[in-house]
């Protein structure tokens, strides 16, 4: 777990990672988070009076009323209350939504769609996670599921994905494929940024793991555009620090797959791709957002 807290009255941001491993439950992370929090503004010499409250992306869909909707990637918290576990032990106001949205807030926020009303946001790491502002607001839908882009079902009858529908996405346009491939071929375990690494030193091998990534991922995209067509795409997720190696096959992918094509239209009418400013901790900084708007601190 990951705590970032900003300190508006003082200007301080500082941010911890918390070592609870996997499946940890709620009231635990509560717990871990009151413990951060207290230590982090004792250490920095700060009043807990300036904590306006807290923020938390969430790995999941969050309904409108703060529970967690079926969380494949933390199965345990699906139907907690978010704010009814942290509210008591935090003693200051919860705001929680699902990580991909806090990351479109941030990038619209302070990042790479600042000025822009509308985008769809395409997140790529060890998952595909997606976000759809339309007139400066986060399309959650009716239960907090709007923009589930990973589990889209591409193919009826492919694997079976963690959420339990077969061929979503998720499973082939994220970048875990790639890195079980590699994993296999150097006989290490190898995370994202080792493959972006090797990438960019000219491994082929990761270059082309990369690169499938990217076509599939177009492929998904190409459908979200025939939906959308929307003007503008953010690319967030750690996926996009391979820069071009990603975006170019990515780019000309959704491409093949859009009807309008960009020799259609003027420059005016056609899409956009810019990588997120904030790959790394766009979550975070979206949950920051959450409560500064809350508050009036923010437009």
């Amino acid at each position: 777990m990951r705590l970032l807290v900003a300190d508006v009255s003082h200007s301080v941001i500082f941010e911890n990672i918390i070592p609870l491993g996997r499946d940890y439950a709620p009231a635990v992370a509560a717990a871990a988070a009151r413990h951060a929090v207290l230590e982090a503004y004792e250490r920095h010499g700060l009043s807990l009076r300036n904590l306006l409250g807290i923020g938390i992306a969430v790995s999941g869909p969050v309904a409108p009323d703060g529970r967690i909707q079926r969380a494949s990637i933390v199965p345990i918290w699906a139907g907690v209350n978010v704010r009814e576990i942290f509210e008591p032990a935090l003693e200051r106001p919860i705001f929680a939504d699902n990580e991909s949205n806090c990351a479109a807030i941030a990038e619209m926020t302070w990042g790479a769609a600042m000025g822009a009303e509308d985008f769809v946001l395409f997140k790529i790491d060890v998952g595909v996670g997606g976000a759809i502002v339309s007139h400066g607001r986060v399309l959650a839908g009716i239960a907090g599921a709007g923009g589930e882009f990973g589990h889209m079902t591409i193919d009826p009858d492919g694997g079976l994905c963690r959420c339990g529908n077969r061929g979503c996405l998720e499973l082939t346009a994220s970048l875990n494929p790639a890195l079980e491939i590699a994993a296999r071929l150097l006989g290490r375990a190898v995370t994202i940024e080792d493959l972006i690494a090797m990438a960019k030193a000219g491994d082929v091998g990761c270059i082309r793991l990369i690169a499938d990534t990217a076509e599939i991922a177009g492929r998904g995209l190409g459908m979200i555009g025939a939906i959308l067509n929307p003007g503008l795409i953010i690319l967030a997720g750690r996926g996009a620090l391979a820069g071009s190696l990603l975006i170019d096959p990515l780019t000309a992918s959704y491409e093949r797959h859009t009807l309008i094509k960009r020799q259609d239209v003027p420059e005016s009418q056609r899409v956009r791709f810019v990588v997120g400013r904030f790959t790394q901790n766009d979550s975070l900084m979206g949950a920051v957002a959450l409560v500064l708007r809350r508050h009036g601190r923010l437009a």
